[in-house]
């Protein structure tokens, strides 16, 4: 009898149609869990709040998101961006702070916001160890146990409740709408995002030197591809990032960001494209080389929001800017 839990918790199950990948009698090669939210919580947000150059204050306020966090990156075109990245798990109050406070935001050049709010059926988390949370899972305190469905191709696609009975198609292509010098996305159906991290700050000695000598250089190349050519094959925008504590200061931990026109479509990066399948090496290698001892932890979570739960503004950026370059590329921008 096998002690693994499914990724999908009981509160969400149903009747699959859409068949599962995971193979047959199938044991992962390592443990890894997921973050467990309470049965009220029914819709988080995800909100990213840019500036490209130099930071000002973050825009929370008193009244800011229960979780967040900050990050900086150099973007397509060679700025310094910091983004701040709030996780609600009320819409009503986020709706309220955003109306006093977050709306201000783009009343400034060189900013932007991105924001989705999936349903709990629309994401799934992962995480390589128990401890230290990330991302949208920081909303709940509960992990589950070691869950069947992880490391093999189409386990993302498993783990999101929604996948039981619906094949998460995109439909349609953004488009831009202009309000003065605000250039809105009006987003299609079922874009895809995923934050994907990893936090080395209580490795030490071997463990560090190899994470650092054999894996993040695998993974750099495959984080400047999706940033420079990723539009040719579904990757709208891409974000390589290094996490900053509240004064700026770079910490040991870093996550790759990004939009893509559909979850399909970055499977298919995943499963079959040399960059993806480099880093995806170097990640098993090295947990397997370090075992129930290995300090580095990962994570990562996806969600696929319908066309309702996003909202996307951008003012005096350039057209390389997050979901702005789909619009650049089409050649209807300017």
């Amino acid at each position: 009898m096998s002690d693994l839990e499914s990724a999908i918790p009981e509160h969400l199950a149903r009747e699959r149609t859409c068949p599962r990948r995971t193979p047959e009698s199938y044991q992962p090669p390592f443990p890894s869990y997921v973050a467990r939210f309470p049965v009220s919580t029914t819709r988080v947000v995800m909100a990213y709040f840019g500036i490209q150059g130099t930071p000002d204050d973050s825009p929370w306020g008193v009244d800011g998101p229960p979780r967040s966090d900050r990050a900086r990156y150099v973007d397509e075109e060679g700025i310094d961006t910091t983004v701040f990245i709030g996780y609600w798990d009320d819409t009503l109050t986020f709706d309220r702070w955003y109306l006093s406070k977050g709306i201000a935001w783009t009343d400034t050049p060189g900013r932007f916001v991105e924001v989705i709010r999936p349903t709990v059926d629309r994401y799934e988390t992962l995480f390589s160890s128990t401890g230290r949370l990330e991302g949208v899972a920081t909303l709940t305190d509960s992990l589950s146990g070691q869950i069947e469905e992880h490391a093999y191709w189409g386990g993302v696609r498993d783990r999101i409740p929604r996948s039981q009975h619906d094949a998460l198609k995109p439909s349609g292509m953004p488009e831009i709408v202009r309000d003065g010098n605000k250039v809105r996305i009006v987003p299609h159906d079922n874009i895809c995002l995923i934050r994907s991290g990893q936090d080395w700050a209580d490795t030490a000695g071997t463990e560090r030197e190899m994470y650092l000598r054999d894996v993040e250089p695998v993974l750099r190349p495959g984080m400047d591809f999706l940033r420079d050519d990723g539009l040719s094959i579904g990757c709208f925008a891409s974000r390589y990032m290094t996490v900053v504590d509240e004064h700026g200061y770079d910490l040991d931990k870093s996550f790759g960001m990004s939009w893509w026109r559909s979850l399909a479509e970055l499977e298919a990066w995943a499963e079959s494209h040399p960059t993806h399948v480099a880093i995806f090496g170097a990640a098993l290698n090295y947990l397997s080389t370090m075992g129930p001892a290995a300090q580095l932890r990962l994570y990562h979570e996806v969600t696929v929001a319908s066309a309702d739960e996003q909202f996307f503004e951008y003012v005096g950026c350039h057209d390389r800017t997050g979901l702005l370059r789909t619009a650049s590329a089409r050649s209807t921008l300017g």
